[in-house]
């Protein structure tokens, strides 16, 4: 057998996949949504397989489901986010900090206390209106 007959013949045996093609279903619009209420989450094809054939379902980690409770006080806060410069100002002062060149006088420690207080109001509010607890 030359080369070029062994590669033919080795490109023509096809492995054998391990499934089968994919199964089709049609449903209602009703039926699907029974069957995804169903499911709560598991993937469909999982629920479908551990429901046929008696299987049982793993258990299925999902995020934080909980909606937003308080959409205009998050649009508010998250607008003020974006247009502050909180994130630099925050690097800049670790910056001077770490050089040892940050003036820590009266003034700049009661803005760096105000500071703090802001951040901790906007933590306590995104908290709140995402539905979370926090202080009130």
């Amino acid at each position: 057998m030359s080369i070029s007959e062994r590669d033919f013949n080795k490109a023509a045996a096809k492995p054998e996949s391990k499934r089968e093609a994919p199964f089709s279903l049609r449903l209602s619009f009703e039926e699907k949504t029974a069957l995804l209420d169903a499911a709560n989450g598991v993937p469909v094809g999982a629920y479908i397989k551990a429901k046929l054939f008696d299987e049982g379902l793993e258990k299925v980690r999902r995020r934080n489901t909980n909606p937003v409770k308080d959409h205009e006080v998050l649009g508010r806060i998250l607008g003020s986010l974006g247009t502050s410069r909180l994130s630099q100002n925050l690097n800049q002062l670790a910056r001077a900090a770490n050089r040892g060149a940050l003036p820590v006088s009266p003034e700049m420690e009661a803005e760096l206390k105000q500071a703090c207080a802001d951040i901790a109001a906007m933590r306590e509010a995104l908290m709140r209106a995402l539905g979370s607890g926090g202080p009130s």
